[in-house]
């Protein structure tokens, strides 16, 4: 499913890819269905128009579909990628060391049908958001994993005390200087 909109390091590896459900176009087919019926029914009033509605109601679906085919999720052992966009291409890179925070999201349908958003929190950005994609809590799981956010605190607690006492050392001295 990797396609050429992936620029991969080297040494860089795949670890999950997906799109979003394709019921995410439901809306815009909807949409050019209810189009469709309007022009069909105002047919018989005003032919012209009719005609115009009736060429224009692919296009809420068509453009629906593209939005959904054109979207991208990846999870590499490096960073997170999404890419979007039907006339314009959006693509965003973020590397998995600035990620601080995931959160999976799923509302009533998602939890009966295993869907929801998996929404990652940027250090120094604004949040990144894989949408409408199947078992999002997984993918949390995965990204957390290949990020180190389930590990613990760095260093040992003699060395978290010799900072502490290395801290309080410069204290007390830039109070001396202040009096």
């Amino acid at each position: 499913m990797t396609d050429e909109w992936l620029r991969l390091e080297a040494g860089e590896a795949v670890r999950w890819e997906a799109r979003p459900r394709l019921m995410r176009a439901a809306p815009g087919v909807l949409a050019g269905l209810a189009v469709a019926v309007v022009a069909v029914a105002g047919r018989v009033a005003v032919d012209p128009l009719a005609l115009g509605l009736l060429l224009a109601a692919p296009l809420p679906a068509g453009y629906a579909y593209l939005r959904v085919v054109n979207t991208r999720y990846a999870v590499t052992d490096r960073a997170l990628y999404r890419k979007q966009g039907v006339v314009g291409i959006d693509q965003r890179t973020v590397e998995l060391g600035r990620v601080q925070n995931t959160r999976a999201t799923q509302d009533v349908t998602g939890t009966l049908f295993g869907h929801g958003t998996v929404e990652i929190e940027v250090a120094g950005g604004r949040e990144l958001r894989f949408v409408d994609i199947y078992d999002p809590n997984d993918v949390r799981r995965r990204i957390e994993r290949l990020g180190g956010g389930t590990s613990a605190v760095p260093g040992t607690i003699d060395q978290w005390r010799a900072v502490r006492d290395e801290l309080r050392a410069i204290r007390r001295s830039l109070e001396r200087q202040l009096k």
